[in-house]
């Protein structure tokens, strides 16, 4: 367990991340029926002489409903001002009414399976189509991934679809157009944040095996199952260039998350990289004010540029 310093470090970066005001978008457009399946839309600012990089960003927050894209929309808007075109994007999280033991109490549920998946694909599909109209600025050709924690998980999802299951919905002939893939402070290896306890149980809630109903052991055959669809640490290698930006004192996700991704990736013949940064826990990495931030958009012009 975190020390009370590690505690109060922790939400002291909480509380300064989420004290920035929401940033409208310039526009946003559907990508399907249900009113969380949009996508909002940051023109670059600034006068660019040529088209700009087009970041795709997905928010964290346990995959649970309570934690939706406005707390990402500050950093949204710090990549649109250091010159990105920004699509930030809405998924089915867990159902509002919900509830799960949780530490210190009751908390909704993480994810919604496939729900969750299904919209992080649709979207993805989707986006060439809408971009050429709400960021006619924005390059095709330049495409980079990015999110935060369970949105990590998200992210370096969407870019090994080309690896999953033929069988599975999700399923891409050929991989991605992308130019790469910067995850902070991801969950990216389910098996190993599950063994931890990452987010209260949030893995096993968001495979939707905690509420399956099945006996211990069709859960664990069911989590098993549904690994081998939904675990980035299992869909390798991609072929796509991938950064993991973590805080060494990270207590959320902590650190070791990240490095069982990358040693998965290593022994998979793929290298992945992974930037540790000192002294930072979870929150900085999408707080415009922290300097972890300047260093995430860093990472992700090294790709998009």
């Amino acid at each position: 367990m975190p020390d009370d310093a590690a505690v109060a470090r922790d939400a002291a970066e909480q509380d300064s991340a989420f004290a920035h005001p929401a940033v409208r978008p310039d526009s946003t457009a559907a990508y399907g029926a249900h009113a969380d399946q949009v996508i909002d839309f940051y023109a670059p600012r600034g006068g660019a002489d040529r088209a700009a990089p087009l970041v795709v960003v997905l928010h964290g927050g346990a995959w649970r409903a309570p934690y939706d894209r406005a707390h990402v929309s500050p950093f949204a808007d710090f990549l649109a001002r250091r010159g990105f075109a920004v699509a930030s994007v809405e998924y089915r999280r867990g159902a509002s009414g919900g509830l799960v033991p949780a530490q210190g109490g009751a908390g909704p549920v993480a994810g919604r399976w496939p729900d969750t998946l299904d919209d992080v694909a649709a979207a993805l599909d989707a986006l060439p189509g809408l971009v050429r109209t709400a960021l006619p600025g924005a390059d095709p050709h330049r495409v980079v991934v990015t999110g935060h924690s369970a949105g990590g998980h998200l992210a370096l999802w969407a870019a090994a679809r080309h690896v999953l299951p033929q069988e599975s919905p999700w399923h891409l002939a050929r991989p991605a157009p992308l130019r790469g893939v910067v995850a902070l402070a991801p969950i990216g290896d389910l098996r190993v944040a599950d063994d931890l306890g990452v987010c209260s149980g949030a893995v096993r809630q968001f495979l939707g095996v905690a509420a399956s109903g099945a006996g211990a052991g069709g859960a664990e055959a069911l989590f098993e199952e549904r690994l081998a669809h939904a675990d980035p640490a299992v869909l390798l290698p991609t072929g796509i260039a991938t950064t993991v930006v973590q805080g060494r004192t990270d207590i959320v996700v902590p650190q070791v998350v990240s490095e069982a991704y990358a040693d998965a990736a290593a022994k998979a013949g793929e290298v992945v990289g992974l930037t540790l940064l000192e002294d930072v826990g979870h929150f900085p990495l999408i707080d415009p004010a922290a300097d972890a931030c300047a260093v995430v958009a860093e990472e992700i012009a090294q790709l998009a540029f």
